[in-house]
């Protein structure tokens, strides 16, 4: 996960560069805010380093909930924020439906692809470091057993499993790989409790329906 951090970082630097020239740039951070010690706090660091290195400001909204994407949005073009950067796949309905209405404005998207001229989806091969990830996880393990923590039960994620679980696997074929997910709604990416809870050693019964669980995620999930 530290990988993809670092690639969402650097997507928000490089989009925020963009528009540099052009008007005050925005980013919008989805559910779970800019210090979730994830892709929103990888966003809001890429940010502050442009800041930094730039010397020029930003303007930033945090997401309470799904309702006020759209507002969010609009709220931002309409101030003349240009470009608009969201660091999440949840802003793609809402962005397909906005962005005609702003053809003067720039805008980026992580984890979706938005089909305008005015929009750069920024999307990764989020399963090729996962994978990698599983590979160091079967060399560290002394049971045998690893454990993958997804948040919402999403094809995204599963792809990030999927790749965990095959790495685990190249390393240690015998491997049993436990797969969970906090939740299947957007209140899922903000659930530090279930996470731990999860995160608990799990019992034979649970990893015995992991490794079936394991096997159905990696079936190609269509996004």
């Amino acid at each position: 996960m530290t990988m993809m951090k670092s690639l969402c970082g650097a997507t928000a630097t490089l989009a925020l560069m963009a528009g540099a020239a052009l008007a005050e740039p925005a980013i919008i951070f989805d559910l779970g805010g800019k210090f979730d010690k994830s892709f929103n706090e990888a966003a809001f660091n890429g940010a502050e380093r442009w800041a930094k290195e730039t010397g020029g400001t930003y303007k930033e909204l945090e997401m309470q909930d799904e309702a006020q994407r759209e507002q969010a949005l609009r709220r931002l073009a309409e101030a003349g924020a240009n470009p608009v950067v969201m660091t999440g796949f949840a802003f793609g309905d809402v962005l397909a439906k906005v962005a005609p209405d702003f053809p003067d404005t720039k805008f980026a998207i992580v984890d979706m692809v938005v089909d305008a001229p005015n929009v750069k989806s920024v999307v990764f091969n989020e399963h090729e470091g996962s994978y990698l990830v599983g590979m160091m996880a079967a060399l560290a393990s002394k049971t045998g057993t690893v454990g993958f923590i997804g948040g919402m039960d999403i094809p995204l994620i599963r792809k990030f499993g999927c790749g965990y679980a095959q790495g685990v696997k190249a390393v240690n074929p015998d491997a049993t790989v436990v797969l969970n997910m906090t939740g299947d709604t957007p209140a899922a990416w903000n659930d530090p409790v279930k996470g731990a809870e999860l995160a608990k050693p799990p019992t034979r019964a649970s990893s015995r329906s992991a490794s079936t669980a394991t096997r159905t995620t990696c079936t190609p999930a269509r996004s």
